[in-house]
């Protein structure tokens, strides 16, 4: 892709748009998966305890791909990465209900995982040298189209089934639907070439022959990662902790417990499609540091008010606050110095979705020992710390 003077705007936008469809693809590929797990429990006869136990590989091959493909994406850029990354997802997906033993099963969440972490990094990458040529934010709408395609690969899934298909060809389905956006869309994208002229014309000084592992340890990267550690960590608990909150602490029937999340993912989505204009209008530290305050109060109306329409208010708070805060992590640590952004985005991103892996582990513990409650009182009090920290850096 030649981004010439005379045309760098137009060929801008079809970048913006094919990488906002890269995000759609990922956030339907990742959620796909959720209505997919009562099948596969049921298909291989598990316990709650055994089937956790294999989640944690889908996590698992996430995280140990993010470093890999920083280092990949050094090498070959980021647009292939994204595109094999891309079709190695969409090829698991359905790989995933044909798995007939615990083993195997195991070894194709792994390689599924590998596929999300693998893309979440090349993709967040590339929208910090797209936002870097456009010269304004880019990666809040960017992020929204990840937030929208989390809401539609459950409903495209659930429809399918509802409408007599079986789950196996459902997700042969999506997978067919994820392959074809990428493919019409990948050509639209920068490639290797264009990539190191960007970063040469963007970021001169830094060298991306540095040490990956000393990259690792520079202290804005592990401050930002700390805080996506955070945040993340928050998003988790609305994931994995709002529905039986709503159960056992509102009274609300088992059918509706999912109204909590389903308002957290409308707002975060919104927030995020007009998130850009938002950050061009405030300076990063009013949108991170007012963002997590505003999750504050959204946190402290769960858990503080009785009542159940305090409670959806309140998970509509922790979206909007929380929906812009990641995306300018990324564009930060896409611009720090001496760091190849590479590196500081696949470590910011394995700090972060770490906290979202381990921290509805952490909050479970915290609530058996307390309460549910107090566990989410005390997601609140760690998204204080991200306005106070943030805002006194």
């Amino acid at each position: 892709m030649n981004f010439r003077d005379d045309a760098i705007e137009l060929d801008l936008k079809k970048a913006r748009f094919a990488l906002k469809a890269i995000f759609l693809v990922c956030g339907i590929g990742i959620s796909s998966w959720a209505p997919m797990v009562p099948y596969t429990k049921d298909r291989l006869g598990l316990d709650d305890g055994r089937m956790g136990v294999l989640l944690l590989f889908l996590g698992a091959g996430a995280i140990i791909l993010m470093p890999i493909s920083g280092w990949l994406i050094s090498k070959i850029g980021s647009l292939k990465t994204m595109i094999g990354s891309a079709i190695v997802m969409s090829v698991a997906l359905p790989l995933l209900l044909l798995m007939d033993s615990s083993v195997a099963m195991a070894a194709m969440l792994f390689v599924f995982g590998a596929g999300l972490g693998s893309i979440d990094v090349a993709m967040n990458a590339h929208g910090v040298q797209i936002q870097n040529l456009s010269e304004k934010p880019i990666m809040s709408s960017i992020h929204g189209f990840f937030s929208v395609g989390g809401l539609v690969g459950p409903l495209a899934i659930g429809l399918l089934i509802k409408l007599g298909i079986t789950p196996l060809m459902a997700a042969i389905s999506v997978s067919g639907l994820m392959m074809l956006i990428v493919l019409t869309q990948f050509r639209f994208l920068m490639d290797a070439a264009t990539e190191v002229k960007v970063n040469r014309r963007f970021a001169p000084e830094k060298s991306e022959e540095s040490s990956g592992g000393a990259s690792w340890l520079n202290a804005q990267v592990l401050f930002l990662g700390a805080m996506c550690f955070a945040v993340f960590l928050a998003e988790g608990a609305m994931l994995d902790w709002s529905a039986i909150f709503l159960r056992d602490n509102r009274g609300v029937e088992e059918a509706l417990s999912g109204v909590g999340y389903a308002a957290f993912s409308v707002a975060m989505a919104v927030m995020r499609l007009v998130g850009d204009k938002v950050v061009s209008k405030l300076d990063t530290k009013t949108v991170v540091s007012g963002g997590a305050f505003v999750g504050v109060a959204g946190f402290a109306l769960i858990v503080g008010t009785p009542w159940l329409i305090g409670a959806f208010v309140g998970f509509v708070l922790v979206g909007i606050g929380a929906a812009n805060i990641v995306p300018v992590f990324f564009s930060e640590g896409g611009r720090l110095k001496n760091v190849p952004s590479s590196v500081a985005l696949a470590a910011i991103t394995s700090m972060g979705y770490a906290g979202q892996l381990a921290g509805p582990a952490i909050l479970g513990f915290i609530a058996q020992q307390t309460s549910l409650s107090i566990a989410f009182g005390f997601t609140g009090f760690l998204l204080l710390l991200v306005a106070i920290a943030y805002g006194r850096k």
